[in-house]
């Protein structure tokens, strides 16, 4: 792992634990055993780095709910889109760890609000171009539930429940869509 790829992955985990405000630049050095001067040399602040971090996050949430085109109907995209979700949760926890505590905290919201705004535009327009197949009616109010009961769920997961039954809730989200 180059140095840069480290100081992202340290400071994230740092992040998501810490909090961006309790986090310094010297404890992320000390961390990744790496000097300030190579941090700044591939960020221009700590801000930049959360901004880099956060940009991350976005292409890996893009990826996760990407419906798949091949899928035949839009109850077999949003089935396809479950699968990734639920798996992404799993597999990358601190991640999401890292973007709920970043969206929730005033201070980084605020850093961050243009890149979040972007990031739920795109997601919108993503579930609501399969609901829109479904009951276009309705395509709107359905794509934001669909969307809160995820951002719930994820909640749940990584901050409320430590023995938050993630299977279940995925097989009971797959009954309801599919």
């Amino acid at each position: 792992m180059d140095k840069k790829e480290q100081i992202i992955g340290v400071a994230t985990q740092l992040f998501a634990e810490r909090g961006f405000q309790n986090t310094s630049v010297s404890l992320i050095c000390e961390t990744a055993e790496v000097s300030k001067g190579l941090v700044f040399h591939h960020f221009k602040s700590k801000q930049e780095l959360l901004r880099e971090i956060f940009s991350r996050t976005t292409e890996l949430i893009k990826d996760i709910n990407a419906a798949d085109p091949s899928c035949s109907t839009p109850q077999a995209q949003l089935k396809d889109m479950l699968e990734s979700f639920f798996a992404g949760l799993a597999a990358n926890k601190s991640l999401f760890q890292f973007n709920l505590n970043m969206m929730l905290q005033p201070f980084t919201r605020s850093i961050l609000q243009d890149l979040i705004d972007k990031r739920a535009a795109f997601l919108l327009q993503s579930v609501r171009r399969i609901f829109e197949e479904i009951d276009p009616e309705n395509a709107l109010v359905l794509s934001y539930g669909f969307i809160a009961e995820l951002d719930g769920m994820a909640l749940h997961y990584f901050s409320i429940y430590e023995d938050y039954p993630l299977a279940e809730m995925k097989n009971h989200l797959l009954k309801k869509y599919t």
